[in-house]
């Protein structure tokens, strides 16, 4: 068995996205602020029996949430960023907890019950905004959404009542060149009424998002950083079947 500078040693070697409490009193550095998030997503608090999936888990902090919280079943969906920065912080999270939560390399647009299976709950956090067929990668999403669907994604023209999408061909939403749409959220209930959800609710209303500007620099080594753009705000929206 490791010891707790063994441990520490092993956590500060990886560049971590999510602050993930590893027990033994160790939280991994991560440039999202997981803890003060959370109430604002809306996980049911008992899980118990239910299966979930988490697309785009990156370092997982979702994923073992769930489990913590009693999912009998757990899938932990991603691909962009297991490749860029790296899977490391998920799988060395998954180890010292002890975890089960299952894990699928597959791209949003991968998603399908055949590929998958379904699940009760399906967890889209912080992925509908990076897109670039935002979508058509929800009708991905939805095919393996049995039950609940949550979606936590960057928003704007807030002020707007009619379904409206803000386009970003550059940087300039927070800095960061892979975030390419802003829906508000009239259009995001919209779309999540148009790929079958016959229920859906505004959550939590825009917030200044909880990503820090060191957080580019995980995922975009070369970015200067500099803040340039609007301030990056985030909804998150639940949908039933």
């Amino acid at each position: 068995m490791a010891g707790s500078d063994d441990i520490r040693d092993e956590v500060a070697s990886v560049r971590w996205f999510h602050s993930i409490d590893l027990g033994g009193g160790i939280v991994t550095p991560g440039a999202f602020d997981t803890a003060a998030v959370l109430p604002r997503i809306g996980m049911p608090e008992d899980l118990t029996g239910r299966s979930v999936l988490d697309v785009g888990a990156w370092d997982g902090f979702f994923s073992f949430e769930a489990e913590r919280r009693g999912a009998e079943r757990v899938v932990a969906t991603d691909s962009h960023a297991w490749r860029e920065p790296g899977k490391e912080g998920f799988e060395l999270a998954r180890r010292l907890r002890g975890s089960s939560v299952e894990d699928r390399d597959l791209d949003v647009m991968e998603l399908s019950p055949d590929t998958l299976g379904t699940f009760d709950l399906v967890l889209f956090l912080g992925v509908l905004y990076h897109m670039k067929e935002p979508l058509l990668g929800l009708e991905r999403v939805a095919a393996v959404a049995t039950g609940q669907l949550i979606v936590s994604t960057a928003v704007d023209l807030v002020r707007l009542r009619r379904p409206a999408v803000a386009f970003y061909p550059g940087r300039e939403y927070g800095d960061d060149p892979t975030n390419w749409w802003g829906p508000n959220p009239a259009g995001v209930l919209a779309m999540l009424r148009s790929v079958g959800f016959r229920r859906t609710v505004v959550f939590s209303r825009p917030f200044p998002s909880r990503l820090r500007s060191v957080a580019r620099s995980v995922r975009h080594p070369t970015s200067s950083g500099t803040g340039r753009g609007p301030l990056v705000r985030h909804a998150v929206f639940h949908a039933w079947r």
